[in-house]
């Protein structure tokens, strides 16, 4: 798997996946709502720990420079 996330990508996932995890753990969203945003911000966070997003490699995008 090829690197396919750049740096402001990860910083924005990071931060939409915190936002997402405060407020679901504040209960500010909750029921099926809430669980299928923290759903979201786990894949979210994991994308950007192993810098890969399989949905931009189906659709052949990258946010990363180097090749």
């Amino acid at each position: 798997m090829k690197s396919n996330l750049g740096t402001t990508d990860k910083i924005i996932r990071i931060i939409i996946a915190l936002v997402i995890g405060v407020l679901y753990f504040t209960n500010n969203i909750s029921g099926l709502f809430g669980t299928i945003l923290l759903i979201v911000a786990i894949i979210l966070a994991l994308t950007v720990l192993i810098n890969f997003c399989p949905l931009y490699f189906l659709l052949g995008l990258r946010t990363n420079k180097k090749v």
